[in-house]
C-alpha cells in the first residue's frame, strides 16, 4: 500500500503533455467487467446431490493464479496509456533582482522644531512619519543627516534599518549639542557627501525644515547645483503651520513663534535637482507627503523565471514492455492450458 501511495503521489507531481489521453484509463474497468462476465459464462456447470466430496479438494496454484496473465495485460495497458500521455517533470527556478534606491533623510533639529502645531511637536511627528517611511522600504539603503546651526551624520547609508531606526529614535533637538539655527546648505551638503560615491541608479535626499537658511558655510543653491551634478534628486519639505505656533521653551514656558519657511528657496532646490517641493501644515499633510515620495521613488524588483521540462515516459514504457514480456511467457508456458 505505501508503494501504491508513493506511485500516485509521483504521478500527481508530473505534468502531462497530452492529458486528454489519460481518459483512456476509463476503459480498464470496462475490460475487467467484460473479462469477468465472459469467464463466468464460459464455465461449465453440472448438478450433483452434494458437494461434500469436493470440499476437501484444494485448488492448485495454477488455478489460484489463473487470472495473472490478464492482470499483467491490464497493467501493461495502464503503463502504455501513461506513456502516450507524455509525462514530464519540471524544474522551476526564480531569480529576483532588486534595484534599490539610496536615500538620505535630512532632518532639521533646530529649536523651532519643538513647536507644537504638529502633535506632540514638529520633530517627534516628523520622526514618527520617517520611521514608517523607512519600514516600508526594506530593500533600500537609507541614511540620516541632522542639522540645525551645523550638520552631522547620525547614520551613514545602511541596509541595517534596525540600527538606523535606533539612531532616528535617539535624535533630539539641537540645544546643548550643536549651535541652534537652520543651516540648510550644510545639511544638504553633508547629505550630498554621503551619496556622491553611491553606485545606485537612483539617489535621493528628502530634506525637511521648518525655517529659513540663517547659519552655516554652504550656500543652499550651490549645494543644489552639486547635487544636480551627481544626479541626486532632492525633495524639500516645509514643515509647520502658517502664522504663529506654540512652543515650550525650557525655563520660560509656552510662547509663540512665527513661521519662517523660505518656500522660494526650497522650491528652487527641488527644481534644480528634478525633485519636488511639499508644504506640510499639519501631521496629516506630512504623512501624505512621505507616502507620495514613497510612490514616486519605487524600488524596482525584477523576477526572472526559468522552467526546465524533461520527458519521463521511458520508465513507464519500459515497465510496460517488461510486464508484457512476462505475460507472454506465462501465457504460452505455465498457463498455456488455462489461457
Amino acid at each position: 500500500m505505501p508503494s501504491i501511495t508513493y506511485f500516485i503521489a509521483y504521478l500527481k507531481s508530473l505534468d502531462f503533455a497530452h492529458k486528454e489521453l489519460l481518459f483512456l484509463l476509463l476503459i480498464i474497468p470496462v475490460i475487467i467487467a467484460f473479462y469477468s462476465w465472459k469467464k463466468k459464462k464460459s464455465q461449465s456447470s453440472f448438478s450433483i446431490s452434494t458437494d461434500l466430496p469436493l470440499q476437501n479438494i484444494e485448488k492448485t496454484w495454477k488455478v489460484k493464479l489463473s487470472n495473472l496473465p490478464f492482470v499483467l495485460r491490464m497493467l501493461v495497458l495502464v503503463f502504455v496509456i501513461i506513456s502516450l500521455a507524455r509525462p514530464q517533470s519540471s524544474f522551476s527556478h526564480k531569480t529576483v533582482d532588486v534595484e534599490g534606491i539610496d536615500v538620505i533623510m535630512t532632518l532639521d533639529v533646530s529649536g523651532s522644531m519643538m513647536a507644537m502645531d504638529l502633535k506632540p511637536n514638529r520633530l517627534e511627528a516628523s520622526k514618527s512619519i520617517i520611521k514608517k517611511f523607512i519600514e516600508n522600504r526594506p530593500n533600500d539603503r537609507i541614511g540620516l543627516v541632522v542639522y540645525s546651526g551645523e550638520a552631522y551624520t547620525k547614520s551613514p547609508l545602511t541596509s541595517d534599518h534596525r540600527t538606523l531606526l535606533q539612531a532616528l529614535k535617539n535624535t533630539t533637538y539641537g540645544y546643548g549639542t550643536i549651535d541652534d539655527g537652520t543651516a540648510i546648505g550644510d545639511g544638504l551638503g553633508t547629505s550630498i557627501n554621503r551619496l556622491r560615491e553611491s553606485k545606485a541608479k537612483s539617489k535621493v535626499i528628502i530634506l525637511l525644515t521648518d525655517g529659513a537658511n540663517n547659519m552655516g558655510y554652504v550656500d543652499p543653491l550651490s549645494a543644489a547645483e552639486i547635487a544636480k551634478e551627481y544626479n541626486i534628486r532632492v525633495y524639500t519639505i516645509g514643515c509647520g503651520s502658517a502664522g504663529k505656533a506654540p512652543i515650550h521653551i525650557p525655563n520660560y514656558g509656552i510662547t509663540y513663534i512665527d513661521a519662517e519657511i523660505d518656500e522660494p528657496l526650497l522650491k528652487e532646490i527641488a527644481k534644480l535637482t528634478n525633485g519636488k517641493f511639499f508644504r506640510a501644515q499639519n501631521r496629516t499633510h506630512l504623512e501624505s507627503i512621505y507616502k507620495e515620495i514613497d510612490q514616486l521613488e519605487k524600488t524596482r524588483v525584477y523576477e526572472t523565471h526559468f522552467t526546465n521540462k524533461s520527458e519521463e515516459f521511458f520508465p513507464f514504457l519500459l515497465i510496460a514492455v517488461i510486464l508484457f514480456t512476462i505475460e507472454i511467457i506465462l501465457r504460452y508456458t505455465v498457463f498455456r492450458i488455462n489461457s
